[in-house]
């Protein structure tokens, strides 16, 4: 496809919004992320999907990760696309000039990673140690998480690699992340991070398992497992592992803690 039916006229603001959709955020945890307002977020996506002509936001984004996949355009690790990973709590970009009269609330300020390349990237295609807030779709016509019965081995999974993490494992959790993930961070990103954001939280008190869902994206879905931690320095977080099959076996894709 010729470059100039790929971009579709883009700006680099819609693009980075669609490549956290593409990863299983919406709109509201999207703004958490980067900072803004729902409001500017829903604009973004407005405007991305007019200019693609599409009525779903997360098919534009699919249709974004496809077309940068075959022309070898990736995202780096930080915001999925603008700026490298561990300059994101020093210089995430602010936009609130139009956020809706009244203001969106103060956004959320506290350190955050983004990791592999989830639905991603969140994506989680990224990797990321993330705080964020669930919320509920931004539109009705776009698909959901579903919560799916639980398997034993993809729990077990995500609860192996996140022990890993617990113990400052960093090249075996790494070894543990799918090749999407592996291209946006190499391990001394992935060690740097753990670093500068998990080890602060402290040891693991208790961690136990909520619920499992199955998120519908290409090329084969994500399997999203959620676990209530807590932790010496953050009582009561929520960690959400999402891995995808990869030769016959289940890889990390991405990682977020609320």
């Amino acid at each position: 496809m010729p470059v100039n039916d790929i971009l579709w006229g883009l700006t680099e603001k819609e693009k980075q919004t669609l490549r956290l959709i593409v990863r299983g955020h919406d709109a509201k945890s999207t703004a958490r992320c980067l900072g803004l307002s729902v409001h500017t977020i829903n604009e973004r996506l407005r405007e991305a999907r007019r200019k693609m002509e599409v009525s779903s936001s997360r098919e534009a984004a699919r249709l974004l990760l496809d077309a940068e996949g075959e022309n070898g355009q990736t995202a780096s690790p930080n915001s999925l696309g603008d700026t490298a990973i561990g300059d994101d709590a020093a210089r995430r970009e602010i936009d609130q000039a139009s956020a809706p009269i009244g203001g969106a609330g103060r956004a959320d300020r506290s350190p955050r990673i983004v990791t592999g390349v989830l639905l991603m990237s969140i994506a989680l295609g990224l990797l990321a140690l993330v705080t964020v807030t669930q919320v509920t779709p931004t539109s009705p016509t776009e698909p959901a998480p579903s919560t799916t019965p639980a398997s034993s081995e993809v729990v077990e999974i995500a609860r192996h690699w996140l022990t890993l993490i617990d113990q400052g494992q960093w090249k075996k959790s790494y070894e543990g992340t799918g090749s999407a993930f592996q291209k946006l961070n190499t391990l001394e990103v992935w060690a740097e991070t753990n670093q500068n954001v998990r080890i602060p939280l402290g040891p693991v008190i208790s961690r136990t398992f909520l619920r499992q869902e199955n998120l519908p994206a290409p090329p084969s879905g994500y399997e999203v497992v959620k676990f209530r931690t807590s932790f010496a320095n953050k009582a009561n977080a929520v960690e959400t592992v999402s891995l995808s099959r990869q030769d016959g076996s289940w890889r990390v894709a991405g990682v977020t803690i609320e």
